[in-house]
Order: C-alpha cells, then structure tokens, then sequence
C-alpha cells in the first residue's frame, strides 16, 4: 500500500552507511512499502544523495532548531535530544501505519506481514524480556501521539536515557497486551542473543528475517577485504555474530560503496573496504598516476608483491605529489603518508640532516 512505509533514522554519515544497506536489504527482498528515512543536518551532502536513491523519502530532522512542541519540550530535556529526533517518526501523518528500524539492522527476508500487526507491536529485548526493543516496532504516525509522547519525556524523562525508555514508559501496556502485539523475536534477533543463548539461535536462528548489530561497535566499524571475504576489527566482537557481519559488508561493498563513489567523484573518503592489488613492477611501470586515481577511493591501499622495497618506491615515485600546503592540510586531518613521504624513516632522514 502506498500509505504505508518502513522508516529508519540516520544522525550523522556513519548511521547513513546503515541506513544505506537497510533500504537495500528490504529493496533486495522485494518490500511494497515505501522507505523513508530521517536524517540530521550533520548528513553530509554525497551520503544524502545516495540515500536519496534508495529512499522515497529523505526528511532531514532537526528538533534543537525547530520552533515547534518539540522544541519547547527539548528545553526542558536537553538530555533527551536523540530520542525526541526518533520521537519525529509519529509526524509523517501521510502514512495510515509504518515500521521503525534502527540503521543498524539488517533485513534477511521479506517481512511485509508486519503491517497486519497494529500499534505498538515490537519484539522483547534480550536482556528484559517484559520490556519490548525499539529497533523494530509497528507504529501509526499521529501528531496528537506525538505530542502526548513529548509531554511524557518532558514530564517523566527515560528510565534507561534513550527512546526505548520513553516508549516503553508511554506503551507501558505492552507486556500484558494481547499476544498479536508480541513480536516474534525473529524480528528483531539482536546479536547479543546469539551468544548469551547459542542454543536457541542454533535451533532457531535460521529462521532470522532481520538482525540487529546492538553494543558499541557497529558493522561500518569494521574493515572488510572484498578479495578475501575477511572482516577485520575486534577479534571477540566480529567473532559474535561472522555471518550476518559478512552478509552485511558484502551487500554494501558490492551495492552502496560503488554509489558512495560516484558521489564523492576524485574526493577522497574512506570506504572502509580494503583494496589489494597483485601487481608486479612490469604492470605498475606501464601505469601513470592518472591510471591510479581510481586507488583513492580507500585510504586503506595496500600493495601486494613479493619484490620488497623497490616495488614499494616505484609505487611512491608514480603516486601524485602534494604541495606543501596538501600536506599540511592531510596532516592536520590525520591523514599522513605514514608509508610514504611521511614515513618514520623519511622524517628522521630529514631532522638528521637539518640538525647536521
């Protein structure tokens, strides 16, 4: 139905890289519904247009500037500024019912069955089961909702200082509601479920619609090498949940990164992908800086070859050189040629030569 829409919400170009794969994992899965996505100002211009070829709507949110209840309720609870920019979800009125989904999730299959469920349907939390997640939740957008939950955050605050607190003080109903309200926790399988009860998620865990990467660090926190399939970072962390960590890097190395790159055009950004290239000094000496252009795609270039330094400091010779002032600039950004021209080796050549 053309009133009904799954909607997420993304802060800042971090969460937008979520947001990214999110829209494209229900894409992927053939969804009906339309997509709609909140964003902060802070979103970078390259991560919005991107989004916007994902999303039917991108609606920036931004509650600290808006002269509306919510702004008058923010000064009351400065605290609480996260929560109040989720709490906008009740305002796109235009839709009759929608789904939250936090940018950290990740869908596995279809799951337009959703929209039969009404307001408020969502799946228990893993570590208070009479307390429901909002990381997914069913939800019909009314302004006179979205007041009364903004009086409750003015009046009550959150017990747990995010929105899962305030809803579930405002549908405080939700843990003796009928049962149609109680999402199955396939749902919404969070990753700290796999391995507090690997039990379960072997006997159940295939049966997953959508994964949910709680805790610190987030998959867009990793570092993936497409060529070898590998997931780098917190060895215990990645560990915890391999297989949807490798389902979502290699949906956005393979569909979202290529957008992220025609955005950016020249502009370096940092992907997060791994870029190997097995080339022997033959191939890099046929090549001209033009030709690696396209390497700046990742700050995280590495050369592969069994020829030592010379390889090494042909590939530096054939790279294009910064003025002074492009240095400086890369430096104060923490972007030096650690490897290169601003390598340990080469600064202390120099201050050895200075002070002779």
């Amino acid at each position: 139905m053309a009133d009904q829409a799954f909607v997420t919400l993304a802060t800042n170009d971090s969460y937008s890289r979520g947001a990214m794969v999110l829209g494209m994992s229900l894409r992927n899965h053939n969804t009906s519904k339309k997509l709609v996505v909140l964003i902060g100002q802070q979103v970078s211009e390259p991560c919005q247009s991107v989004l916007k070829r994902i999303y039917d709507e991108v609606r920036v949110v931004d509650v600290l500037e808006s002269g509306d209840t919510a702004h008058l309720a923010m000064m009351k609870r400065p605290d609480l500024g996260v929560t109040f920019t989720k709490l906008h979800c009740w305002t796109l009125t235009h839709y009759s019912k929608c789904v939250f989904m936090d940018a950290d999730t990740l869908v596995l299959s279809n799951i337009d069955e959703l929209f039969d469920r009404e307001e408020l349907s969502a799946a228990p939390d893993p570590g208070w089961p009479d307390c429901f997640n909002s990381g997914v939740f069913v939800f019909c957008p009314s302004m006179e909702t979205y007041g009364k939950l903004l009086q409750y955050c003015t009046e009550h605050g959150s017990f747990d200082g995010g929105d899962q607190g305030v809803l579930n003080g405002f549908f405080n109903t939700w843990a003796t509601a009928d049962i149609s309200k109680h999402l199955p926790f396939i749902y919404n399988l969070s990753s700290i479920a796999i391995y507090t009860y690997l039990p379960a998620f072997k006997q159940y865990g295939g049966n997953a619609k959508v994964v949910h990467f709680l805790g610190k660090t987030k998959p867009w926190s990793y570092t993936f090498d497409p060529k070898a399939k590998k997931i780098t970072g917190s060895v215990h962390e990645a560990t915890e949940h391999p297989t949807f960590l490798m389902d979502w890097w290699t949906l956005y190395s393979s569909a979202v990164v290529p957008m992220l790159q025609e955005q950016y055009g020249e502009k370096p950004f940092h992907s997060g992908c791994v870029e190997r290239f097995a080339l022997t000094l033959d191939d890099l000496r046929i090549l001209c800086p033009k030709h690696l252009k396209k390497f700046q795609y990742c700050d995280m270039l590495t050369f592969e070859s069994d020829q030592g330094e010379n390889f090494s400091s042909l590939a530096q010779e054939l790279q294009p050189e910064l003025s002074s002032e492009e240095r400086k600039e890369k430096w104060e950004q923490g972007q030096a040629d650690y490897m290169g021209m601003d390598s340990f080796d080469n600064i202390k050549r120099k201050l050895d030569s200075f002070l002779k």
